[in-house]
């Protein structure tokens, strides 16, 4: 398995990205969604990264500056086919060092509050993410869970 920051000009990525907004947006109320598209992706204060096997993307995960001290993490996954392999602890290890050397001291993610997400709220608490108020433009939300960790 190899990590590396991804241009996302790829067939491979935008087909990976595609499935991963469209699950979220079957699961989540409209409102409630806040997955980036590939456009949105390719914004210059975001970094991402993909995690392939030879040419399969297999995860995916990336870094969203929000200011010179905070930055959110965005559009994590893990193939369906590839989860509990340890994956995305080891992704999110890599974004968490890569937010430290760019000199940030807190890390924040939102992800939903439904039952498809606990795996997802369970790997954000060992590493250490706390549940917090919402955060840059978030708002309040039942379907939301808030979370920060200090670096």
């Amino acid at each position: 398995m190899q990590i590396i920051v991804d241009d996302l000009t790829g067939p491979e990525i935008a087909e990976f990205l595609t499935a991963h907004v469209a699950e979220l947006r079957a699961i989540s109320p409209p409102e409630s969604t806040h997955a980036l598209d590939l456009d949105a992706l390719r914004r210059p204060e975001i970094t991402f990264w993909s995690m392939r096997d030879g040419d399969a993307v297999v995860a995916c995960g990336a870094l969203k500056a929000l200011d010179a001290e905070h930055a959110e993490l965005k559009s994590m996954r893990v193939a369906p086919t590839h989860q509990n392999r340890g994956l995305a602890s080891r992704l999110l290890e890599h974004i968490t060092a890569s937010a430290r050397q760019r000199g940030f001291s807190r890390l924040s993610l939102e992800t939903g509050s439904f039952g498809f997400f606990e795996p997802a709220r369970r790997l954000y608490a060992k590493h250490g993410f706390t549940r917090c108020e919402p955060f840059a433009d978030y708002r309040p939300d039942p379907n939301s869970v808030f979370l920060t960790k200090r670096l």
